[in-house]
């Protein structure tokens, strides 16, 4: 598990969580009070359902109802409870009331790899070479561009991440395909066949059901075994309110974004939403 817990309190303006979400690049964060008691879970997606009321607080939006686990409780048992509940990628750990430590989906991919990071046959958007340190062009880079404007006049293209794309081959050997979401800390990453056109997303989620069956390998191998093909994507033009609703309304994490052609042009996350 991890130990070092970013957290927050419950009576924190929600604008707090989504800092400290923004600063450490997490999806979820357990809240606590001041004795370090578990109250609940605060997620992006919680943030963007409460965005419109400025007066909100983290107790306002969070989820209170939380699958927890105690630090005996053996490793499988947690891989199939986030098999189970398919939007939990974070399972606190709590001994006696007390919040120690937290299990993501991460970590149990991370607890059954082994070796180094094996990056080189996944392939990096708008630049040569291979896959290096997370580009700058990663970061959203919405809130330069949009400044004071509404969102109805917003586009997907005003917002979404378009420089130093990530994207996999359908053929990469899941363990591999699991570095890559781990070096980069993705939750998703796209597929695309050898002329960039979508093919399907690979999640943590997909990696947990293809890849993990009672702390055991499955016979799948690669990645075109696991992953999810039917994705709903949205094009460059589309207004921002439609992707918004797929990204809060509907639960998508990430969203791919495509030309006429099919081709991968970018991608639309809750992240680049906020």
């Amino acid at each position: 598990m991890t130990e070092r817990v970013v957290t927050v309190w419950a009576d924190a303006p929600l604008a707090r969580a989504q800092e400290r979400m923004a600063e450490s690049r997490y999806s979820a964060l357990p809240v606590v009070d001041r004795r370090f008691s578990l109250v609940g879970i605060i997620s992006l997606v919680d943030v963007l359902r409460h965005r419109g009321d400025p007066e909100a607080t983290v107790g306002d939006a969070m989820t209170e109802q939380v699958v927890t686990m105690l630090p005996t409780t053996n490793v499988s048992i947690i891989a199939h409870r986030m098999r189970v509940y398919g939007e939990l990628r974070l399972v606190p750990v709590v001994d006696r009331g007390v919040l120690v430590g937290v299990i993501t989906r991460s970590d149990l991919l991370r607890h059954r790899l082994a070796g180094g990071l094996l990056r080189r046959t996944a392939r990096r958007f708008g630049g040569a070479g291979l896959i290096g340190p997370l580009p700058e062009a990663m970061m959203p880079r919405g809130a330069g561009r949009v400044g004071g404007r509404p969102l109805a006049s917003l586009r997907v293209a005003d917002v979404m991440t378009d420089g130093g794309l990530v994207a996999i081959p359908p053929t990469l050997a899941l363990d591999e395909a699991a570095e890559v979401l781990l070096s980069y800390r993705f939750t998703a990453v796209p597929v695309v066949d050898d002329r960039d056109r979508l093919l399907g997303i690979l999640s943590e989620a997909d990696l947990m059901h293809g890849s993990l069956d009672g702390g055991r390998r499955t016979r799948a191998r690669t990645v075109d075994n696991v992953m999810t093909r039917d994705v709903e994507g949205v094009h460059p033009d589309d207004p921002l309110t439609d992707a918004e609703q797929l990204l809060s309304e509907r639960g998508f994490r990430v969203v791919p974004v495509v030309d006429s052609d099919d081709v991968l042009v970018g991608v639309l996350s809750r992240s680049d939403l906020l």
